[in-house]
């Protein structure tokens, strides 16, 4: 099992803690943030594939941001992939 701990930008969320295990995702946490949001995105995300979660998450905006919490989350991601 890999651990992928990020610090997001410019969003609410301070730290964003992911579990990977053979190209799935297995838990997800976020520190701050929306919690509802935040724990709805995490559950949703167990289970799924890595590159689905990205595909899915990528370029979510909140508000007038330019990003979000899951997008965020898949930039932790592509980071993450770009590392192996």
């Amino acid at each position: 099992m890999e651990l992928i701990e990020y610090t997001p930008n410019s969003v609410c969320s301070r730290k964003i803690n992911v579990e990977v295990e053979d190209g799935k995702i297995v838990k997800v946490k976020f520190l701050g943030g929306c919690a509802g949001n935040t724990q709805g995105v995490a559950r949703l995300l167990v289970g799924m594939s890595v590159d689905e979660a990205i595909e899915r998450l990528s370029g979510i905006r909140c508000g007038f941001k330019s990003t979000s919490c899951p997008d965020q989350l898949a930039q932790a991601l592509i980071k993450y992939k770009n590392n192996k």
